[in-house]
């Protein structure tokens, strides 16, 4: 083929459309070897809240599981979420704004708080900008501030603004002939301490709590630090008993393709306790984002592959999940949230 040719052959596919050219792409082939119950994959738009579609999902895995079909509502335990972080604001003085970035425990702390509801009770139609409605919560939380209001009607202030702009959350949760607070329905869908964090580093010792360094991590919440083998062992051993299990870490990597539905480490690239620590100091690993573990699946070589139901909408190859590596788990996991059992 002529130079020529070949220039206007390649000319011609890069004129496609992305969307073309990703199509043409054949996804990876796999043998599932355990999926476990989930509800559909969501689409968390342009806001910062995987931390709780993720964990959120994972809990109700953990039900489904069980038998007991739950759905929960995301949109709830953000808006829960917004109403602390204004009081925090207020009570500050108005500094740090009102962030909407979290952890798995994030969500699990705000359960415990706030309790939380189904999904078909609260579920917004029209998803407006998490990003606007913050900036807008933090002004009114500071303009609160220096009139020194008090609580009582800074907290009508952000009632109004939330209604407005997410509409009213239900009273009270109402299911097979009984009627529940939404902290009543919560104890019977997340008990105090039933899920627990892990995590495997290095810089604190091994079968310790602390609370992990990363900047999402405002609870303060208590991860509990284990081996690596110890890690991806117990989350392995979770997801084929069925568990919720939710997972959080670096998807920053060349390697992640949201588009491809895959996401490993190049080549030969070594993934050891020594090589992760290292990769979290320089900050080359990173807390980013969260997915919920739904099964596992091995690629043509035998390589076992973690399937990550994600929350970026269904527009991939395998409908929104994610088929993770376990040498990407090995090197990028920040840490896993799964129930609190010993297997």
């Amino acid at each position: 083929m002529s130079r020529a040719v070949l220039a206007a052959a390649l000319a011609l596919v890069m004129a496609l459309p992305s969307s073309c050219r990703q199509r043409e792409a054949a996804p990876g082939r796999f043998t599932v070897e355990v999926i476990n119950g989930h509800t559909p994959v969501k689409d968390q738009g342009r806001s910062e809240s995987c931390w709780a579609y993720a964990m959120l999902s994972a809990i109700e895995t953990e039900h489904i599981m069980r038998g007991d079909s739950v759905h929960l509502s995301v949109d709830y335990a953000i808006r829960m979420r917004m109403a602390d972080e204004f009081r925090r604001c207020y009570l500050g003085g108005g500094a740090g704004g009102v962030a909407t970035r979290g952890t798995a425990m994030t969500l699990v702390a705000t359960i415990m708080r706030h309790g939380i509801v189904p999904y078909d009770a609260y579920s917004r139609h029209s998803v407006p900008s998490a990003a606007v409605l913050a900036r807008k919560l933090s002004r009114t939380a500071a303009m609160a501030a220096r009139r020194r209001m008090g609580l009582e009607c800074s907290d009508g202030l952000l009632k109004e603004l939330l209604d407005e702009s997410l509409g009213h959350t239900p009273p009270a949760v109402h299911m097979y002939g009984a009627t529940y607070s939404p902290q009543e329905f919560a104890r019977s869908v997340c008990a105090p301490g039933e899920y627990v964090a892990l995590t495997s580093f290095t810089h604190h010792p091994f079968y310790s709590d602390f609370a992990l360094e990363v900047p999402d991590n405002v609870e303060r919440s208590l991860f509990h630090n284990v081996p690596l083998d110890t890690l991806v062992s117990r989350m392995e051993r979770a997801v084929r008993a069925g568990r919720g299990v939710c997972w959080e870490g670096d998807v920053s990597e060349p390697g992640f393709s949201f588009a491809r539905g895959v996401a490993r480490m190049p080549q030969g690239a070594a993934a050891t306790q020594a090589d992760r620590q290292r990769a979290f100091e320089r900050f080359d690993t990173t807390d980013d984002h969260c997915m919920a573990v739904v099964g596992l699946a091995r690629d043509a070589r035998g390589g076992l592959f973690f399937i990550m139901k994600n929350s970026w909408g269904t527009a991939n190859p395998y409908g929104g999940m994610v088929y993770v590596s376990e040498n990407y788990v090995r090197m990028k996991t920040i840490a896993v949230v799964m129930p609190g059992f010993e297997f």
